[in-house]
């Protein structure tokens, strides 16, 4: 299993308890795949960078798992099909960029 860190971003259309119902939701994903839940950051009601779906506002919330690549195709799956999440990304904060040269 490796670490991961998954940044989801929740349409601000919902009430702020329904957010933090979706980022459950991946939680309970991650533990029924095996995976792990590291640690956790709510951030909250933050503008957005750029407007997605007439939207300029959204509700953040970060995991750090460890899980397999398997498990996190899976949680990404079951999320992008919620009409309440806006955007997802999952990187693997281990993994370093080598410069050319």
């Amino acid at each position: 299993m490796r670490r991961y860190e998954m940044m989801l971003i929740v349409t601000d259309e919902v009430e702020e308890d329904a957010a933090k119902a979706v980022v459950e939701r991946a939680k309970s994903a991650f533990d029924a795949q095996g995976g792990r839940i590291l640690d956790e950051a709510w951030w909250g009601k933050r503008a957005l960078a750029y407007e997605i779906g007439k939207r300029d506002h959204g509700y953040y919330a970060v995991l750090d798992v460890e899980a397999s690549a398997e498990a996190v195709a899976e949680v990404e799956r079951q999320l992008k099909i919620l009409d309440e999440v806006v955007r997802l990304k999952t990187v693997r904060p281990d993994v370093r960029i080598r410069a050319a040269g």
